[in-house]
C-alpha cells in the first residue's frame, strides 16, 4: 500500500515530521517497507538558463554552454542535441551524485575545454527513459531554484506491509484515522473538498435500473445516470497522486475511480451507459459466456463467478475488472457509475482462478467498508462533476447495507491483564473513541459497552478491544517482566524429544552432509511413488499445481533437489532434512523424520584413495549414527530386509526395536529415480525420533560410573562357514550373547565366497575382543569362551568353524 505524505495529509492535520509518521506506523502494526524521498536524492539539482551556446571548437557534436545557475554563471560542455541559448533545463553542479547514472560528477576538461557540472536529461534523473536530449522547462521557471521543489517531486512516498486484517487501512484514510488516535495529528472531516461525501440532490430518474439476482454475492449495489460528461486528462492534482504511487493516469472519470480506492478503500466502477444494453443486473456467469476485461484480455466465465451484466450479456467480473465494451473513452458521454458490496470469498476465488490481480480485488476480498457504499457514491458524483461537469440522476438502489453493527464488552482491567499496562479507563475510552469505536455505556457487570465501527470487521471479542488500546498505547510501552522463578536450580527450556531433532541435525552435519529445507508437500504422483497421496493428505487450496499433497516422507523433495544440483554440475550430493512426514490427516499422523541421501561418489577422486560410488553401507552408517546420537538402543537393534517399495529390494534395511520400525535405509529404487529424472545410484535413510523411546530414570539422572579395567585386553580372530542368506548381524548377535561380561567387541573383517567354502555359502571372519576386569585371562578360560561363541554360532545360523 502507497501513498505520499501530502496524501496523507489530506486527511490528516498534522506537524508531524516523516520520520515521526513512519516510526509510528510500524508502532501501530502499518510496518514501513520503504520510502522513497525524491527531494533528498535531487536536492543538488537546479533550475538553470543557457545563456548562450557555442559549437565546440574539435568536436562537431558538443557545445559550449554558458549556464546561468542562480548562483553564479559556469561553462559547461554538453552533447545534447535540444542544447541552446535561451532554454531553461536542469543543472547539476560539480561533486553531484546522478542516479540515472551511477557518477558523482567531477570538474573535467573535454576535448580541451574545461567543464563545471552538467545538465541533465530525464534518465539521468530516472524521471523516465528519455535520453536523447536534456530536460527543457517552461520559461517562467526560477532560475536557481531546486528542481524538486518546482517539479512537484519533494512528496515523499511511503510505502506499507498491509496485513490481511487490516481491511480499513487498504485506504489512506484509514492511515491516517490510526495515526490520529496515536496523537500523530487530528482526523479531518469528511465535508470539505475532495473529501466531501455529502449527498448530492438527483435531478432525474435514471435511465438504467439495477437488480440483484444472487443476493449473497452482492448484497448491496448503489447506481446513479451522470448525463452530459466530458471525459478528458484529469487535472494535475489528480495525476500526481496517482502517478508517485505508480499507477498511470488515463482519463477523469477512469482517474476518479482510482483515486477513491486509494484514498478511501472504496473501489468504483464507472460504465459508458451509451453502451450499456438495458438494465444492469448482479448475476452469476454463465457457461460458455466470455468477457474482453480493460485489462485486454478475454476470460471464461462460468457459474462460480459473480458478474455485473446488462440485458445482453457480462459486462464486468464483480469486484476484479471491468468490461472493454462499456468502458469510458474520450468520446463518452453519458456515465453510469456503481459503488457496491461483493461477497469477498467468491471475489478472491475468481481472481485466483483467472489470475487477475487488481487494485479493487485486493480491497474486495479483504472486505470494504459495508457502511460506505452511498458515502463513495457521493464523493464519486461530486469529483465527476467537478471535473467532468454533467448532470446526476436519482440513485437508484438494489439490496440493503448488510446488518454490520454490534457491541462488545470489556473489562477495563483486562488491559492490565492481558497486556500487562496499567492505563486509566479514560485513556482507553480516548484510544476507542479516536479508532472509531462507540460507547455505549455499562452493562448490569459494570463493563463498557463498546459499538465496533463498520470498517473493523476483523474486531471480534474482548481481546481485540484490549489490543487497540495497546496498539495505539505503544507495545514498546509494555514493561519486560521475568517470568516467576519456580525453583532456584535452573531446568531444561527444551524437553528430550524436542532436543533430539538438534542432535540429529548436528550429527548429520558432523557427517558431511548440509541441512535443507523444503516444502512439506509435494505433487500427487510423486507422493505416491512414495506411498503417499491419500484424498484426506490433498491441498484444497495448493500455492501450486505440483504442490498439491502433503509429503509422505522427506526423501523425495532431497532427491529432486540432489537432481537439480546434478543438473547445474555438482553430481556429489549429500543432503539431509528433519522435518515432517505424514502418514494421515489425523492428529497422531504427523511423523518427525531424520532424513538424507547421498548422491555421486562417496569420496572425491584422490591419487592416494581408489573412487567408489555411494551404497547402502553409507546411508546404514548415517542412520546409526542419528540413533546413537538420540539415545536409541543401536546396539539391540535388527536389521531386517522389509524396506518399503522406494528402495531397492536386494540393497536396503530396516532397523528394529522389537516390532518398532527405528530407521529405513538403502538405495533409492531406479524406477523412482526414473520417475524424478534423477540419476542413480543415489542412496537414503529415514530415521524416525518419535519412535526412539524416552530414556527410564532409575534413582537419578547421573550417568553411571565408567569401570576401567586393569587387565589387558584379548582379541582372537574367527570364521564362520554359512549359508549365504544368512545375515553377519546374526553372528555378531551370536558372538555378543555367548558371555556378555566378558566379550567387549565384535567386527567383521573379512567375507568370502568362492573355492573352499562351498556351493550357495560363505565365510564370514570376525574378530572378538575380550576384556577380562577381574583376574588375566589363562589360556584355558580363553580356550572355553572360544569354544561357547562357536557353540552359539552354530545353533544361531548352522554353520560351523572354518577349518
Amino acid at each position: 500500500m502507497k501513498f505520499t505524505l501530502s496524501w496523507l495529509k489530506d486527511h490528516l492535520e498534522t506537524d508531524a515530521s516523516l520520520d515521526q509518521i513512519t516510526e509510528k506506523l510500524t508502532a501501530l502494526g502499518l510496518e514501513v517497507e520503504g520510502i522513497q524521498d525524491r527531494s533528498k536524492e535531487l536536492a543538488p539539482f537546479r533550475v538553470a538558463h543557457v545563456v548562450s551556446a557555442e559549437k565546440h571548437p574539435d568536436a562537431d557534436k558538443l557545445r559550449v554552454l554558458m549556464v546561468d545557475t542562480g548562483a553564479g554563471t559556469l561553462q559547461v560542455v554538453c552533447g545534447a542535441p535540444n542544447a541552446r541559448a535561451g532554454m531553461k533545463g536542469v543543472f547539476a553542479p560539480e561533486g553531484t551524485y546522478v542516479p540515472g547514472s551511477d557518477i558523482t560528477l567531477k570538474k573535467g576538461v573535454i576535448r580541451g575545454v574545461e567543464s563545471n557540472g552538467m545538465m541533465c536529461s530525464k534518465r539521468e534523473l530516472k524521471l523516465s527513459d528519455e535520453h536523447e536530449g536534456i530536460i527543457e522547462l517552461p520559461d517562467d521557471a526560477p532560475v536557481g531554484a531546486g528542481f524538486a521543489d518546482y517539479a512537484g517531486l519533494n512528496d515523499p512516498v511511503i510505502d506499507i506491509n498491509l496485513t490481511p486484517d487490516r481491511a480499513d487501512c487498504a485506504g489512506i484514510r484509514g492511515i491516517a484515522r490510526d495515526l490520529a488516535a496515536a496523537g500523530m495529528g487530528t482526523l479531518k472531516p469528511l465535508t470539505e473538498g475532495h473529501l466531501d461525501a455529502s449527498p448530492v440532490d438527483g435531478r432525474f430518474a435514471s435511465p438504467v435500473g439495477v437488480s440483484i439476482e444472487v443476493p449473497d454475492a452482492c448484497p448491496l449495489f448503489v447506481g446513479r445516470y451522470i448525463r452530459g460528461v466530458k471525459n478528458g486528462p484529469s487535472p494535475k492534482w489528480l495525476q500526481d497522486k496517482l502517478v508517485s504511487i505508480g499507477l498511470r493516469p488515463i482519463s477523469a472519470l477512469v482517474d476518479i475511480t482510482n483515486y477513491l480506492t486509494f484514498d478511501a478503500a472504496r473501489p468504483l466502477h464507472v460504465f459508458d451507459a451509451d453502451t450499456v444494453k438495458g438494465n444492469i443486473t448482479v448475476r452469476m456467469g454463465r457457461e460458455g459466456e466470455t468477457l474482453a476485461a480493460l485489462n485486454g484480455k478475454e476470460y471464461a466465465l462460468d457459474g462460480a463467478m459473480t458478474v455485473v451484466a446488462d440485458d445482453e450479456r457480462a459486462e464486468a467480473l464483480a469486484g476484479i475488472v471491468g468490461g472493454e465494451p462499456t468502458g469510458c473513452t474520450e468520446q463518452t458521454v453519458n456515465v453510469f457509475v456503481e459503488a457496491a458490496l461483493f461477497d469477498p470469498v467468491r471475489t478472491a476465488q475468481t481472481g485466483r482462478r483467472l489470475g487477475i490481480d487488481s487494485d479493487a480485488r485486493y480491497r474486495f476480498e479483504r472486505g470494504v467498508d459495508p457502511a460506505a457504499v452511498f458515502a463513495g457514491m457521493e464523493r464519486a458524483t461530486r469529483l465527476i462533476l467537478e471535473l467532468c461537469g454533467g448532470e446526476p440522476s436519482e440513485l437508484v438502489v438494489a439490496g440493503a447495507e448488510p446488518e454490520w453493527k454490534r457491541s462488545l464488552s470489556l473489562r477495563p482491567g483486562r488491559v492490565a491483564a492481558l497486556g500487562g499496562v496499567e492505563l486509566p479507563r479514560e485513556r482507553q475510552e480516548r484510544i476507542l473513541t479516536d479508532l472509531g469505536f462507540s460507547l455505549e455505556g455499562e452493562d448490569a457487570e459494570g463493563r463498557l459497552v463498546v459499538g465496533v465501527p463498520s470498517w473493523r470487521a476483523d474486531v471480534h471479542g474482548e481481546a481485540d478491544l484490549v489490543e487497540e488500546v495497546l496498539r495505539v498505547h505503544g507495545f514498546d510501552a509494555i514493561p519486560a517482566t521475568p517470568l516467576p522463578r519456580e525453583t532456584v536450580l535452573t531446568r531444561p527450556a527444551l524437553t528430550l524429544k524436542q532436543r533430539r531433532v538438534a542432535l540429529a541435525k548436528r550429527t548429520l552435519a558432523a557427517r558431511g552432509l548440509s541441512e535443507a529445507v523444503t516444502w512439506s508437500f509435494l505433487s500427487g504422483p510423486v507422493a505416491g511413488l512414495f506411498g503417499g497421496g491419500q484424498p484426506g493428505l490433498r491441498l484444497v487450496n495448493p500455492i501450486s499445481s505440483d504442490l498439491d499433497v502433503m509429503r509422505p516422507s522427506v526423501l523425495p523433495n532431497l532427491i529432486q533437489a540432489a537432481g537439480r544440483n546434478a543438473d547445474r554440475g555438482f553430481a556429489d550430493v549429500r543432503l539431509f532434512e528433519v522435518g515432517a512426514a505424514f502418514r494421515t490427516p489425523a492428529p497422531d499422523g504427523q511423523d518427525t523424520v531424520a532424513a538424507g541421501i547421498r548422491a555421486g561418489a562417496a569420496v572425491p577422486r584422490h591419487w592416494s584413495e581408489k573412487a567408489r560410488g555411494v551404497d547402502v553401507f553409507d546411508a546404514k552408517a548415517d542412520a546409526l549414527a542419528v540413533l546413537e546420537a538420540v539415545g536409541a538402543p543401536a546396539g539391540n537393534l535388527q536389521v531386517t530386509t522389509d524396506a518399503p517399495g522406494w528402495y531397492h529390494p536386494g540393497r536396503s534395511g530396516v532397523l528394529r526395536l522389537g516390532p518398532t520400525v527405528m530407521a529405513r535405509f538403502g538405495e533409492i529404487h531406479p524406477s523412482v529415480l526414473d520417475a524424478l529424472g534423477v540419476k542413480g545410484p543415489v542412496v537414503g535413510f529415514e530415521v524416525m525420533l518419535d519412535a526412539v523411546p524416552l530414556p527410564k530414570k532409575k534413582g537419578g539422572t547421573a550417568k553411571p560410573m565408567v569401570q576401567l579395567s586393569a587387565f589387558q585386553p584379548v582379541e582372537r580372530d574367527f570364521a564362520f562357514v554359512v549359508d549365504r542368506k544368512v545375515e553377519a548381524d546374526k553372528i555378531l548377535r551370536a558372538v555378543k550373547g555367548a558371555d556378555k561380561a566378558l566379550v567387549k567387541d565384535v567386527a567383521v573383517f573379512d567375507v568370502y565366497e568362492g573355492p573352499g567354502v562351498g556351493e550357495g555359502r560363505k565365510s564370514v571372519a570376525v574378530s572378538v575382543t575380550y576384556q577380562p576386569t577381574v583376574a588375566t585371562l589363562t589360556d584355558e578360560a580363553i580356550e572355553a569362551v572360544g569354544q561357547k561363541i562357536v557353540a552359539e554360532v552354530v545353533k544361531a545360523t548352522g554353520g560351523n568353524l572354518r577349518a
